[in-house]
């Protein structure tokens, strides 16, 4: 008897060791915002997109190269690092700024949860932007893993829907049985209560995830920031539908 191929949802980095990851696929996903971020800058024709764990690596990195073609984009504590051109705003990531661009990027959590998972087979970027294109993507993948970033070292109700939701659709629409884990139960059955949340209230699922982002802790520090409208943006499924691939090697994130 065939084994089922699994399917693995981890609620923050910690929780699971990096060796554990070999010859298997992950998906990182931080909604809000890197992994929506970088969907969004690479959907608009960013030529790729580097990761740094570090302000000060990144700050590194940029020295000495021609900043034209180039653009420094992240956050800490959900504002634009001083001196850089972008922050964390997957609507800053535009055609008319980014496009052919090169992208050094650093974030309090997604950037940390992509080289969390950098012994992998395969590393992907994903959130509700690019959900039904990652699906699709993963359909033949075995071993699979769902890295949640979290907040600061907490588990993040946003990234656990976001999980959620793509075990729903990995395992939905007569796509081949898997063995779940019990996060990844969990996590499915979470955005399974939203979908009947949306349909009592009347909303689809994108309007009910918006609703339920803004009673997150990280949704609310958003909102007093004043980025309330990445809310209705990071719940809008396929709106970037891009695979964003990391190559630990180069370090480098691009599209698929």
């Amino acid at each position: 008897m065939t084994a089922l191929p699994d399917l693995s949802v981890h609620y923050l980095p910690q929780f699971v060791a990096e060796h554990d990851f070999v010859g298997g696929t992950v998906v990182v996903i931080d909604l809000l915002r890197a992994s929506t971020t970088i969907c969004h800058a690479l959907a608009a024709g960013a030529r790729e997109v580097t990761p740094f764990v570090e302000v000060d690596d990144l700050r590194r990195a940029a020295e000495g190269q021609d900043r034209c073609g180039l653009l420094l984009g992240g956050e800490r504590g959900g504002e634009r690092i001083d001196g850089f051109d972008l922050g964390n705003s997957p609507r800053d990531y535009t055609a008319e700024v980014v496009f052919d661009k090169r992208i050094l990027f650093t974030t309090s959590n997604g950037t940390r949860a992509l080289h969390h998972a950098r012994l992998a087979a395969k590393v992907v970027v994903g959130c509700l932007a690019n959900l039904s294109a990652l699906v699709e993507s993963l359909s033949h993948d075995v071993d699979l893993h769902l890295l949640c970033a979290g907040t600061n070292g907490h588990v993040s109700r946003e990234d656990i829907l976001a999980a959620g939701a793509i075990a729903y659709e990995v395992t939905n629409n007569d796509r081949p049985a898997r063995r779940l884990n019990d996060a990844a139960e969990s996590a499915r059955g979470e955005w399974q209560e939203l979908l009947n949340t949306a349909r009592s209230a009347g909303r689809n699922a994108d309007e009910q995830l918006a609703v339920d982002l803004r009673d997150t802790p990280h949704g609310k520090t958003l909102v007093n920031l004043g980025f309330e409208s990445d809310l209705a943006l990071c719940a809008t499924r396929d709106s970037a539908a891009v695979v964003p691939s990391y190559d630990a090697r180069s370090g480098k994130v691009r599209a698929v």
